[in-house]
């Protein structure tokens, strides 16, 4: 019987650190991860920058189910890509404008004080964007996820849309796509 509890206890030790190796190999690529979310394609197909009115860019994103209370920044392009930002909201220059026919591409990272709650979203929740010219409501019309290169869900649309996109799935190897209509 006593020789039983020193291999269990060397056992539990060895679960322990195998757990705690784990739990740190997962952290340091998850942080590797959200990088190359900033390397993703984007397309700007029929949108200039002669059609930009930056009264009209969302400043501030609100959904108030989830939290989120975040400041909105217009994310450039730079070599093919949107600038990803660290403590902010990214609104895809190129993409939409709120009030308007297209669709309107905001991201951010996923984490707690950025995107993290949308994991939670569901379908009916209000978002809210602010800009120069007032405060435009939306409502989740549709929510999935996608390989991180079905750039599809970001392309232009027929009529006004919101996409919120962001990480998930096992280490970010995923995007979380939600997306809204006007109300």
């Amino acid at each position: 019987m006593s020789e039983k509890k020193p291999s269990r206890l060397a056992l539990g030790v060895a679960l322990l650190l195998m757990g705690l190796i784990l739990v740190s190999n997962s952290q340091k690529t998850y942080i590797s991860t959200n990088d190359s979310f900033a390397n993703e394609p984007v397309s700007i197909k029929g949108f200039t920058q002669e059609n930009i009115q930056s009264v009209a860019i969302a400043k501030k994103i609100l959904i108030p189910d989830l939290g989120i209370d975040l400041e909105v920044k217009e994310a450039d392009v730079k070599g093919g890509y949107w600038e990803v930002f660290e403590d902010k909201a990214g609104w895809g220059k190129g993409s939409g404008l709120p009030g308007q026919v297209g669709n309107q591409v905001i991201f951010a990272h996923a984490r707690e004080s950025l995107f993290l709650p949308l994991r939670s979203v569901k379908l009916g929740v209000k978002i809210y964007l602010l800009t120069d010219l007032g405060w435009y409501d939306y409502q989740v019309t549709d929510i999935k996820e996608v390989n991180p290169r079905e750039i599809e869900v970001i392309s232009p649309t027929d009529d006004e849309t919101l996409t919120l996109y962001t990480c998930s799935g096992y280490q970010d190897s995923k995007r979380l796509i939600v997306t809204a209509k006007p109300i």
